[in-house]
């Protein structure tokens, strides 16, 4: 080391085959999917910006794992948005323009692409538009937090169509998990093969304040395996939803609405910075579907400003009603709601019944094909696959599922004591 000289030490240190973790190289072998399940902060990106910035420059670590030496030129890098792709996978600080120390290559902002000195070009996609991977043809694919896509489906499939270019097409998933369909998909694809990072693995390159926070607020909680751990934790045996049946629930083009609602669940206490005020909007279709438009849920809102969320969502759905529950102080509810906005028309509803109880007639409809899911909405669907009989709050961890509650009275108002005159509308 003492004889090499200042640019050569430079050199050495942004070498990644000497700094990378093992897990973070790819594997050896004759493989279609390169799947990497990682804990928050793990490396998962830093390993896709590397292995992009490889395949497209000098093709090195490529030949490790295939044998001859293949570089190669039209990639696609799909996130769950746009932004998240500029964001994370171009911009970000593992992105591929912050790694890429030679050979860098320039972003074009107007066609939202990547363009490498030898002309290897990535460009990058949407998963809330699945149609624009329609007609473009690849041979390397980075999917970044896959399980967080708006149409996972139907952005995989429309991929797959495209990966048709070059003499070893190939495709790296970097995401962290959730028991989604498509990911049991690939998971049991014989030419998948799965590498899995704990955050712990990445210690040396995260803050330790992070690390004792996240492991002591969710070490060996359902969440914290999932988050931290990497784990695919399957579906809860006696929760009233499963995963599978909400992917089949979901659809991507909308009918015509007869009624909406917009429910609330207000938190129990108005100060606590970790409270949820759960709000959800739903609309009942001229077949007597329910469905589920938006989940507005607001997280250490005062009640002003969860009361300002409702508002917006009513007049921005052209709502029919606003359902608030009224045991944490019905007149209170209303009198937040009405200093917000004096003409939102206002039903306060009482529980008088355990949450359990309230939700089973819900979880029936959806058992009968009778409430869909206009897109997805994560951390609703968590609760709702998450909620369980054991234990008084339901959810995981003693946390009131304030989301599923206002799902609850949303579909209950709309499905089970529907009032008021039908609008036939479109949203």
């Amino acid at each position: 080391m003492k004889t090499l000289s200042l640019k050569e030490l430079k050199a050495l240190s942004c070498d990644w085959q000497l700094s990378a973790r093992q897990e973070q190289l790819p594997p050896i072998g004759n493989w279609f999917t390169w799947l990497i399940l990682g804990g928050r902060g793990a490396g998962k990106t830093r390993a896709g910006a590397e292995w992009v910035h490889d395949a497209s420059s000098s093709g090195y670590l490529m030949s490790q794992s295939v044998g001859p030496k293949l570089t190669y030129g039209r990639i696609a890098l799909v996130a769950e948005t746009l932004s998240d792709a500029r964001e994370v996978m171009v911009d970000g600080q593992s992105g591929i323009l912050n790694i890429a120390t030679r050979n860098r290559p320039v972003y074009e902002s107007s066609r939202r692409r990547l363009i490498w000195p030898n002309g290897a070009i990535a460009q990058i996609f949407s998963s809330e538009d699945p149609e624009s991977l329609r007609g473009p043809q690849f041979d390397l694919a980075w999917c970044d937090e896959l399980c967080k896509w708006k149409y996972a489906q139907e952005t995989w499939d429309m991929l797959q169509f495209g990966l048709r270019l070059g003499a070893l097409p190939r495709q790296l998933i970097t995401t962290t998990p959730r028991p989604i369909e498509l990911l049991k998909q690939i998971m049991e694809d014989p030419l998948t093969v799965i590498t899995k990072m704990r955050t712990d693995d990445n210690k040396a390159h995260l803050a330790n304040s992070f690390l004792q926070n996240v492991t002591a607020r969710y070490a060996k909680t359902r969440l914290g395996r999932q988050e931290l751990d990497g784990e695919v934790i399957a579906d809860l045996e006696d929760a009233l939803w499963q995963r599978a049946l909400l992917e089949k629930s979901r659809i991507s083009q909308l009918p015509p609405l007869e009624r909406i609602v917009v429910a609330i669940d207000p938190p129990v206490s108005a100060t606590a910075k970790d409270s949820c005020c759960g709000i959800v909007v739903a609309g009942l279709d001229t077949q007597g579907k329910g469905i589920v438009l938006k989940d507005g849920s607001i997280d250490g809102a005062s009640p002003s400003k969860w009361a300002a969320r409702a508002s917006e969502l009513f007049h921005n759905f052209n709502a029919d009603m606003v359902v608030a529950e009224g045991n944490q102080g019905g007149d209170m509810v209303r009198t937040v709601l009405q200093a917000s906005d004096a003409t939102l028309p206002i039903q306060i509803v009482h529980a008088t019944r355990g949450k359990w109880v309230r939700a089973e007639p819900i979880a029936a409809l959806y058992e009968q094909n009778r409430v869909a899911h206009y897109g997805a909405f994560k951390k609703l669907e968590d609760q709702m696959c998450n909620f369980s009989n054991l234990g008084g709050a339901g959810g995981t961890g003693g946390v009131s599922p304030d989301r599923l509650d206002a799902l609850v009275w949303a579909l209950t108002a709309l499905m089970l004591d529907p009032s008021g005159a039908p609008t036939i509308r479109t949203v």
